[in-house]
Formats: C-alpha cells, structure tokens, sequence
C-alpha cells in the first residue's frame, strides 16, 4: 500500500491527468480516489474540496517544474533558463487545462478563491527564485517588481498561445532582451 508523500503525489498526478482529460467541471473525488488508488476519506482528510484539491495539484505542479530551471549565475541567462522551462511546460494539455480552468472558475467561487490563492503565490512565479538570487547578488535593487516581470512574461507567452506563433528560440531573447531586462533596468546588458 502507497502512504505518505507518495500516496499524495499520486492523488496530485490524477487530478492533473483527470483535469486534462476532462475538465474541471466534470473532475469528481470519486475519480480522483479511483485514479490515485487512494480512497476518497484520504482525499477528504487533506483536502476539503476539488476547488482546494486543483489548487494543491497546480501548486505541486509548478513547484516541481521551478525546482527543474537551473542557476545560470547571471540574471539574463536565469530569465532564459525560465523561459525556455516555461516552453517546455506550454503544451496543448496545460494550454486547454488552464483555459477550462479559467471559464470554470467564472462560475465556480470556490475554485476562484483557490485559483487566485494559487497566483497570490509568489514563490510559485517561475520567475521568483531567479530574480531572487539576482537580489541577493546585487543584480537587481531589492525594491524591484518581481511580480511586473512576471505578469508581463505571462501575458506576452499568453498572447503568442492565442494567436498561435512559435514560442521559439527568437521569441525569449526578445522577450529577455527587449522587454524584460529594460524593465529590470538592465538594458538589455547582463549584470
């Protein structure tokens, strides 16, 4: 029998799965317990809801694809190294995922509450421990806007998604050089 860590890392795994398989509306404990092997009084214990249970597996999930992106040692090439995770991660699956995650919580309050507790999240921005360790080398003032960073990278990523153009090789070190170090101050000039 699978406990612990494990036995939670498989109910997040299903959920993801059953949310990309599915959509939000149609995710049930039921399924999520019949996917995990776990029973739904283990999901319940920890979770007192699927709007807190999708939360909890976007959480893990991004964690876990953050803990992947790599300490370059230098500002310029951490915002590549964050970049390119995020294309790695950007796929049709995550893509119609978050989109039936969006119109989902138009008309779910509880898993609005718990989507915005997700984004709320500062250290789950893929973007956080870069700009953090450039902090902490004098890169970059300690007043700077790491959330600005993000939501304009996101939003930029996002338009691209939309409109169907390559999230390539080309589009980062545009988006690095041209949008996000001028924003940083830095000009387009590694620290």
């Amino acid at each position: 029998m699978v406990r612990g860590q494990q036995r939670v890392d498989a109910i997040l795994t299903a959920t993801m799965d059953l949310l990309a398989e599915s959509g939000y509306p149609a995710l049930t404990m039921d399924a999520v317990a019949a996917r995990a092997s776990a029973s739904k009084a283990t999901i319940y214990r920890r979770w007192r809801n699927k709007a807190q249970l999708v939360k909890a597996a976007l959480d893990a999930y991004d964690a876990q694809h953050n803990a992947d992106i790599p300490d370059t040692g230098t500002l310029r090439g951490d915002l590549v190294a964050v970049l390119e995770a995020l294309r790695v991660k950007d796929s049709e699956r995550m893509t119609a995922l978050i989109g039936g995650l969006i119109a989902a919580m138009r008309h779910d309050p509880e898993l609005a509450a718990a989507l915005h507790e997700h984004l709320d999240n500062e250290e789950l921005s893929p973007f956080h421990d870069a700009l953090h360790r450039a902090i902490d080398r004098g890169d970059l003032p300690a007043d700077t806007d790491t959330e600005l960073i993000h939501d304009v990278a996101e939003a930029m990523i996002m338009r691209r998604m939309q409109i169907g153009t390559p999230f390539d090789d080309a589009f980062i070190t545009r988006l690095v050089d041209d949008v996000l170090l001028v924003l940083l101050d830095h000009r387009g000039t590694p620290p």
